[in-house]
């Protein structure tokens, strides 16, 4: 089930967090880049001091305990968030024609 569902998320192309249980550590907002076998090669960017650093692993699938990805995101502050009035129209939801038998 888990091959299954990482490798949607590979055809997808979608940033995921992955646990490595063997390690207990997080990969965040890491990339799938390869699936071979039983290895799956995961990009990610880690940021150390002033520097940022680009790595690459090859994991074994059994020693991914979990998966997960962002679904949305709000900001966090004083934000009014956009309703639907204040879609372009081209976005806006028509309401059906009334109803001849509702008068």
């Amino acid at each position: 089930m888990l091959h299954r569902k990482i490798y949607q998320l590979y055809n997808d192309g979608q940033e995921v967090w992955i646990f490595l249980r063997d390690q207990q550590r997080w990969l965040e907002r890491a990339s799938i880049t390869d699936i071979e076998g039983d290895l799956v090669t995961v990009r990610y960017e880690t940021e150390e001091e002033d520097e940022i650093c680009a790595w690459e692993e090859m994991v074994r699938l059994d020693s991914i305990g979990a998966v997960t990805r962002k679904l949305a995101a709000v900001p966090k502050g004083d934000v009014d968030p956009l309703v639907s009035e204040d879609c372009p129209e081209a976005e806006q939801i028509r309401k059906p024609y009334p109803d001849a038998n509702s008068d």
